[in-house]
């Protein structure tokens, strides 16, 4: 079996896995390469970059060669070679968790349990939910689910097709680093500034993809391309704009404006200013268009595979 049906199997099965099971709830590889990473944060910390910058090449070059490795002990075995890029798959995209979290927060807004929708919050992102009302954790919920199908899938299976296994390992650990050390507080400004611009290169791709997918997949493709084009570059994160600009557009809703985070108050640039406030019906609109992207995405990803042989 040829290395691009391998992939072809493997990513779908590990995909279909994703659907059917959602991620692993005991001994997820995510999180045990989260404790590692927490371990070898605690040896090197210093505020510095280049101290920082050894942190992401141990870890992110760790899981790599490690992802290298485990393909190299399959090889000539088709067999086992899909069985682990369907392993690989199911541990790196997380769709279907993203989705299930998003609609308990809806469930608890929908039955007028604002305390409970802010506990639940904090599952999909890192804002202060006590700072928030039931139309701001809508919204709030919409952002991190468009956000979160590029890291959480796109961009993975992106990355996949590009480098098979390593790539969708190498992605996943890059991403994870950008959200253990990658944001701007006092004590990663600078050690977590090269796993953040990696993190920026990584998922460069996966959020151009998932901006045009939201395009085609939308219920509104020319207010999806409006607000990309007039929107995207105001966001302050480079991949997260065209992302959360085009599903705005495509629901046709307003996102961005004033946001909190553990006491600290952003306000950005408010995304397809023409669109209406979001609503909690928005929240499964945003769930569904998520997973029509990423099934696209899957496809995209196999047609890539199959062309570079």
């Amino acid at each position: 079996m040829r290395g691009e049906r391998v992939f072809v199997y493997g990513a779908t099965t590990g995909l279909l896995a994703d659907l059917i099971f959602a991620d692993p709830r005991r001994g997820h590889p995510v999180a045990a390469f989260g404790r590692a990473a927490a371990a070898v944060e605690r040896r090197l910390w210093r505020d510095h970059r280049g101290w920082g910058a050894l942190h992401t090449v141990v870890c992110a070059g760790g899981a790599v060669g490690a992802a290298v490795l485990a393909g190299r002990a399959v090889r000539g075995r088709p067999a086992a070679g899909v069985a682990l890029t369907a392993a690989a798959t199911w541990a790196v995209v997380g769709g279907t968790s993203l989705g299930r979290e998003a609609r308990a927060v809806a469930d608890a807004l929908a039955a007028g349990d604002v305390g409970a929708a802010r506990e639940r919050l904090p599952h999909l992102c890192g804002r202060d939910p006590q700072a928030l009302d039931a139309q701001q954790i809508a919204r709030a919920v919409v952002e991190s689910v468009a956000e979160n199908t590029s890291d959480a899938v796109v961009g993975a299976l992106v990355w996949g097709a590009l480098a098979g296994v390593p790539g969708l390992v190498g992605f996943r650990a890059v991403n994870t680093l950008d959200a253990m050390v990658g944001h701007r507080s006092p004590r990663y400004l600078r050690y977590g500034w090269a796993s953040a611009r990696l993190d920026d290169l990584a998922g460069r791709p996966g959020a151009r993809l998932t901006a045009v997918l939201a395009v085609l997949a939308g219920g509104d493709p020319r207010g999806a391309v409006r607000a990309w084009r007039s929107d995207a570059g105001r966001h302050p994160s480079p991949n997260a704009g065209p992302v959360e600009a085009s599903f705005a557009g495509a629901l046709g809703v307003r996102l961005g404006g004033t946001l909190a985070y553990a006491g600290r108050v952003e306000h950005r640039a408010v995304l397809n200013g023409g669109g209406r406030p979001v609503a909690v019906g928005d929240i499964e609109r945003a769930v569904r268009l998520s997973r029509r992207v990423s099934l696209l995405a899957l496809a995209t990803a196999l047609v890539v595979r199959k062309v570079r042989g």
